[in-house]
């Protein structure tokens, strides 16, 4: 979205400041300087990338002793001398509670080029890109090497200058911290928006003509009158009243509700800001919110969320009522509802009417043939006919691809009820919409969700990573993925791993919240070649760091419930050689290398002994007859008969459950 950009002389300016960028120098010659002593006294919240591709929040950090901040630059020789210094300093001060981190405000140097240089160092504390430079004008750095000192009670920078471990203990004791040295050998960082030039085009920033359509666009559909927000962006009024809030959500990256890492993958139906919306909202709220010159659009049209967003479905389907009680655990519900459809019809579209969104927290969906009871197992169901999570009520098939529904049979729904205080009747509806007579698509979606039923969380622990992978059997194309996990849950990513070795990551989620639920539709599907394995990776923070960690101090495992865990990324792929005319569904051949990809955790196509989990535990006294052929794990050739031995120890009545 540019015109923001080019309606008027205050957009070209702030667009001229952002293509500073480009010529900004981060590279001069190392000199000395005498200590900032201006410095900001606070530091305010953040949120932005590491070199690894997590993203880190300040102030989730509140219960360090310290927080050690360091400007950085890839291309400073004074910055790499002191990064190895950082690193033997994390060691010495972790027992004490103190927190390290680098920031990286210089425009010329990419996130990627930032991931190599920290990678080829091999480098433990965090080097954060803050590519818009909200975060280093904010605190006011001027160079590479410069340090600022942290008091994580009050958020007030303590400190500004020089590398001192005598600053850091001060800190960390609650002493008086001593007179801060000079800035030697750093190197200048450029800061264009700090120019009187900038400066000024902030304070004119046009409501009417710059911020306004930036809401509209990228705000209103959820801010709207009956949209899932809680209030509206229906005039400058609103918008001014909640300012203060709009530039912290923004420099925390939880609004707008797109997870995605930018520089990973393309997606259709980005819900994200661009850098320069980020930087104009930001930039116009710190200048006062300014009314300006000009009519209010937010006001001059009432925006109202429809019912149905595509339109009058073909078909709406009414889930049966459910009374959600105002506390409580409420276990998954699966209503059945019979099939009405008379004829096979091809869906292209699906969308959910939820009136109680606080409640609702999911619903899956599909088929079953006549005769067929599903119970409490979704692998019972065919085709998806429709679904809901916070943030994709909506689901549309690219152009000639559908989801077949058969005449007969019913429709089979999971129900995932949060109680929120108060009791409530669930009534809530799918509409499908279908491929009209003639219009029939000529290939076919399918769906399967890649998971690990085994996963395993220490107490206490905020850094706890687990691996799963589907090794496809066939050919196939890969149109979307969407991540889930629960409260825990703090980042994920999705890679491919060609037949060849050759790995590239296609979604990278720095951040996961567990509010929000995206599907993410990758702009060119992927050719995901047979041979290829497609790799999960999950963290979960079950420390007290974690404000929505409902009690870290318990193991946590898979189950249904929030305050249990999950490892899911559904996905939505085709088969490359299917056609609806000719269908070739190998669902049946990937569901086989399920097990392995949930055991198999340095994904070599074996299960060692360490691997076992679960039910698979009590195979640990005969791992060396079920290693039939002796090197060391088991392969896919040998778990068939594990299985089998598995499966006849519970005919004889064994304990089943790996207790």
């Amino acid at each position: 979205m540019t015109r923001f950009l080019t309606a008027t002389a205050i957009g070209l300016a702030i667009t001229v400041a952002g293509c500073a960028q480009q010529s900004a120098s981060t590279g001069a010659a190392p000199t000395a300087a005498v200590a900032q002593t201006t410095a900001a006294k606070r530091v305010d919240n953040f949120r932005l990338t590491d070199h690894t591709g997590r993203a880190l929040e300040l102030y989730r950090m509140k219960d360090a002793s310290a927080i050690v901040m360091v400007m950085q630059g890839v291309d400073c020789p004074a910055s790499a001398t002191l990064e190895q210094q950082l690193e033997a300093m994390k060691a010495t001060y972790a027992s004490k509670g103190v927190e390290f981190m680098m920031i990286n405000s210089n425009l010329k140097e990419t996130p990627a080029a930032v991931a190599a240089h920290a990678t080829k160092l091999n480098l433990s504390v965090p080097v954060l890109k803050d590519e818009l430079q909200l975060v280093g004008d904010q605190i006011g750095a001027t160079k590479t090497t410069e340090v600022f000192v942290i008091d994580p009670k009050t958020w007030k920078i303590m400190y500004q200058g020089g590398m001192d471990a005598a600053a850091i203990d001060a800190v960390v004791s609650g002493q008086p911290v001593p007179v801060a040295k000079p800035v030697a050998g750093g190197c200048d960082i450029s800061f264009p928006d700090r120019s009187a030039a900038s400066r000024a085009a902030f304070q004119n920033i046009s409501y009417s003509s710059t911020v306004a359509p930036i809401i509209e666009e990228k705000c209103v559909a959820c801010h709207q009158e009956g949209s899932i927000a809680p209030f509206s962006f229906n005039s400058y009024e609103m918008v001014k009243g909640f300012a203060p809030m709009i530039r912290e959500v923004i420099r925390t990256d939880r609004m707008p509700p797109w997870d995605a890492d930018p520089h990973v993958g393309k997606f259709k139906d980005d819900k994200s800001l661009t850098g320069d919306q980020i930087k104009t909202l930001v930039r116009w709220v710190e200048a006062g919110a300014p009314r300006g010159d000009g009519p209010d659009p937010l006001a001059a049209t009432r925006h109202v969320a429809p019912d149905w967003p595509l339109g009058e479905p073909d078909l709406i389907v009414d889930i049966p009522k459910y009374t959600v009680p105002a506390s409580g655990v409420v276990d998954y519900q699966y209503p059945i509802v019979p099939n009405p459809l008379k004829e096979g019809k091809w869906v292209k579209a699906s969308t959910a009417k939820v009136s109680q969104r606080q409640a609702v927290h999911h619903i899956l969906s599909g088929y079953l043939a006549p005769g067929d009871d599903f119970g409490s197992s979704m692998s019972a169901l065919g085709g998806s006919v429709g679904g809901y999570t916070v943030g994709m009520e909506s689901v549309v098939q690219p152009k000639g691809i559908g989801t077949y529904i058969p005449p007969g049979g019913s429709f089979g729904y999971q129900m995932h009820y949060t109680p929120f205080g108060k009791e409530v009747v669930s009534a809530e509806q799918i509409g499908l919409y279908f491929y009209k007579d003639g219009e029939k698509p000529d290939l076919i979606m399918r769906e399967m969700p890649l998971v690990d039923q085994f996963i395993k969380i220490p107490p206490n622990d905020g850094n706890h990573k687990e691996v799963a992978y589907f090794n496809f059997p066939k050919d196939a194309i890969l149109h979307t993925a969407v991540v889930h996990a629960h409260y825990r849950g703090t980042y994920s990513k999705l890679e491919l791993r060609y037949p060849n070795g050759e790995q590239k990551t296609i979604l990278n989620v720095p951040f996961y919240d567990f509010n929000w639920q995206r599907m993410y539709e990758f702009a060119e599907p992927i050719d995901v070649p047979a041979g290829s394995k497609l790799i999960a990776t999950y963290i979960y923070d079950n420390s007290a760091r974690n404000p929505a960690n409902p009690d870290p101090s318990k193991e946590i495992t898979w189950g249904d419930q929030s305050f249990e865990e999950m490892f899911y990324t559904s996905l939505r792929y085709r088969w490359k050689d299917e056609t609806a005319a000719e269908q070739k569904n190998y669902d049946d051949l990937l569901q086989q290398t399920r097990l392995m990809g949930m055991l198999d955790d340095n994904i070599d196509d074996k299960i060692q002994v360490e691997e076992l989990r679960g039910p698979f535990e009590r195979l640990k006294p005969q791992f060396a007859l079920a290693d039939a052929n002796k090197d060391g794990g088991i392969d896919a050739s040998e778990l068939e008969p594990v299985l089998k031995m598995l499966s006849n120890g519970r005919r004889r009545g064994g304990d089943s459950s790996g207790n």
